[in-house]
């Protein structure tokens, strides 16, 4: 009996679980649950352990629904033509927030990283190829992030749209909209100064 955890003790290692929360921030959400909030508490518990079971990943794009495909993969209204890769859903989210963009998406859940065991098959790759396979598909946008990781995706995704005679396109990185040169990383810099293009009428 000594030897048991305090329930307290065991609800603070539990949000630790989340990005970013030490044990100082978990143990706040904590006592602020318990002192301030505790229907709060009773909601979050509650939505958290029917999300956990409800919801998984889209059998099209990959990214997480509670239905078997999303919402996108489902409308009628988007170009099937262009296909959006991207490394996680909250990518997804923030092309769908700040663009135009009427396409379809894939969500990789990760990037190439051998050293992290992420491979082709843990992408999805395999899945990717046989939707390009199909024919539907005539650009591939391609939205992973500007790491080494994700360049060295970016490039083999690349290889998978030209040998099936798909148009690969990737994301412009460089100097920020409002942005002063001063300000900017060097990386950034350097990258926006390699790939500059020609100014047209």
């Amino acid at each position: 009996m000594g030897d048991t955890v305090p329930l307290l003790d065991r609800l603070v290692e539990a949000l630790r679980c989340l990005p970013g929360v030490g044990a100082k921030t978990a143990q706040r959400m904590a006592l602020h649950l318990l002192e301030r909030n505790r229907e709060g508490g009773r909601r979050l518990a509650a939505v958290l352990a029917e999300a956990v079971e409800r919801i998984g990943h889209c059998r099209s794009c990959r990214t997480l629904t509670e239905d078997d495909e999303c919402a996108i993969c489902r409308s009628g209204q988007r170009d099937p033509a262009q296909l959006c890769v991207v490394e996680t859903p909250s990518d997804l989210a923030a092309i769908e927030a700040a663009t135009g963009y009427r396409g379809r998406y894939f969500v990789l859940h990760g990037r190439l990283s051998p050293l992290d065991g992420l491979g082709p098959a843990e992408l999805g790759l395999g899945q990717l190829a046989e939707r390009l396979d199909r024919g539907e598909v005539r650009e591939l946008i391609i939205a992973t992030n500007p790491t080494v990781e994700g360049e060295a995706t970016a490039h083999y995704l690349a290889q998978m749209a030209r040998a099936r005679q798909v148009r690969p396109s990737r994301l412009a990185h460089g100097v920020p909209l409002g942005g002063e040169l001063e300000y900017v990383d060097r990386g950034t810099l350097s990258l926006a100064f390699g790939t500059r293009v020609e100014v047209t009428d």
